[in-house]
């Protein structure tokens, strides 16, 4: 099916707040104009997307995500769509806001299943939604991939209590797959990078959720284990004022090394600015280490102004290495947002992808044990690389070096540090200091105040 992403496209403009309802006309609209050449059957196989469209929730990483599934529709039906028993079906992916909210995320798989009556789930943006609703989808038997939460246990252990030992394969067919890097993958290479910068002391600002207090227990453990003082500060998504907190930061008798910020969606632009303007970090004296919403460079220069020099973790291929489709995909995110290609709209494109090959593999779209079966042989080449899982009841034995986590979990995902060091530079601009083997710029930091 992959052989058909390029036949033909067309670019859909997706505005920067919820679709309205002539949004979704026009963009049918001309979905149906891109996909006139093909004759489909009258069902349309329909799968579920589910991301935060509203506050508290990272809107911008949904409607991210939410362009990157309507890009992969309609690529999808330029092909002429999926293939099952010699009939052209239709594919479509119908959005539900989560706002971020693990209430709301469940609520949202419940109608999919219930109301639209989905073939499959894909995406979800926060780990909180991601934990709250993996075992409905094992209750309700619906194929899920998740393609941007970030908690180890979304991939390492049971449902009902996600504490639990795996293997989950001993709970029958396990239906939750993910594609985006556990919370223990990218802290060892933000940390490795840390450590190698000679750190002695590191701050962790983590947000007070199901993302930030995991993520900060892996980043911590791997910094105490290599002999560096860890300290925590806790904040709330949707803060905007920060100085009571980082005035916490001014109390100490010394500033730390570096200060890593573990904050989802804007809320993290906001801290940095303010660390920032209060001349905390990043200084010649303090490394500032935010999250990956520093890519996206023209929102953050808009809303970081002062934030040249601070390092970002990237979870996603790097454009020096993007293969024809994510460089295509590049192009198309900048006509639609003015702005570079954000790393979960890929994830969001490709997850749909996925879905969709093993649905057409399986050769069937209402038997859910055969898409999980077909997703767990899959093979197939896509914006950020080549997609396999090594771990499930196709090889259900887990080595004792294996994490727990690599069950239904993508091995090869790209995960890097990354850092500005010019003012307005853009993102694909920055610069790659680590893993030295992406290095771009011969230096693993930018110190500020340097000339470069």
């Amino acid at each position: 099916m992959y052989r058909n992403v390029v036949k033909e496209r067309v670019t859909l403009k997706a505005p920067m707040v919820k679709f309205c309802l002539a949004t979704l006309l026009l963009i049918n609209a001309v979905i149906l104009q891109a996909d006139s050449h093909c004759e489909f059957a009258d069902e349309t196989i329909l799968i579920g997307g589910i991301v935060p469209l509203s506050a508290p929730g990272s809107v911008a990483g949904g409607i991210g995500m939410d362009w990157g599934f309507q890009q992969a529709v309609a690529d999808i039906n330029a092909g002429c769509g999926l293939e099952i028993d010699g009939a052209n079906h239709r594919l479509r992916v119908i959005t539900v806001d989560s706002e971020g909210i693990s209430e709301f995320g469940q609520a949202a798989v419940e109608r999919l299943v219930f109301q639209d009556q989905v073939s499959g789930i894909v995406g979800v943006y926060h780990s909180a939604v991601g934990l709250a609703t993996m075992g409905l989808a094992q209750r309700y038997q619906i194929p899920t991939i998740y393609a941007h939460p970030r908690n180890d246990y979304i991939s390492a252990s049971g449902y009902i209590e996600y504490e639990g030992a795996p293997p989950r394969g001993s709970l029958g067919v396990d239906y939750v797959f993910r594609t985006s890097p556990p919370s223990s993958i990218v802290g060892k290479i933000v940390t490795d990078w840390l450590v190698e910068q000679s750190v002695e002391e590191v701050v962790i600002i983590l947000e007070n959720t199901d993302y930030g207090h995991p993520a900060a227990e892996a980043e911590r453990a791997h910094l105490e284990r290599a002999g560096v003082q860890v300290d925590q500060l806790e904040v709330e998504l949707g803060t905007e004022d920060f100085v009571p907190i980082l005035s916490r930061l001014w109390a100490r008798p010394q500033l730390p090394d570096a200060i890593r910020i573990l904050v989802s969606g804007e809320t993290s632009y906001n801290l940095t600015q303010q660390m920032a303007e209060l001349g905390i970090a990043p200084t010649a004296d303090t490394i500032c280490v935010t999250n990956h919403l520093a890519f996206q460079s023209e929102q953050y220069w808009n809303t970081v102004p002062d934030g040249n020099f601070c390092a970002f973790d990237r979870v996603g291929t790097i454009p020096s290495l993007y293969n024809g489709l994510a460089a295509d995909l590049d192009r198309r995110y900048r006509e639609d947002f003015g702005d570079i290609l954000v790393s979960f709209a890929m994830e969001a494109y490709d997850s749909v992808w996925l879905m969709a090959d093993a649905i057409e593999r399986a050769g069937s779209f209402s038997d859910p044990a055969a898409i999980v079966r077909a997703l767990e042989t899959a093979d197939i080449d896509l914006s950020q690389g080549r997609y396999y899982f090594d771990y499930g009841s196709h090889n259900p034995v887990l080595p004792d070096d294996v994490p727990a986590y690599m069950w239904h979990q993508w091995p090869a995902p790209v995960v890097t540090v990354m850092q500005y060091f010019e003012v307005g530079q853009s993102g694909l601009d920055a610069a790659v200091l680590y893993p030295e083997i992406y290095q771009t710029h011969g230096r693993s930091y930018f110190k500020p105040g340097g000339s470069y």
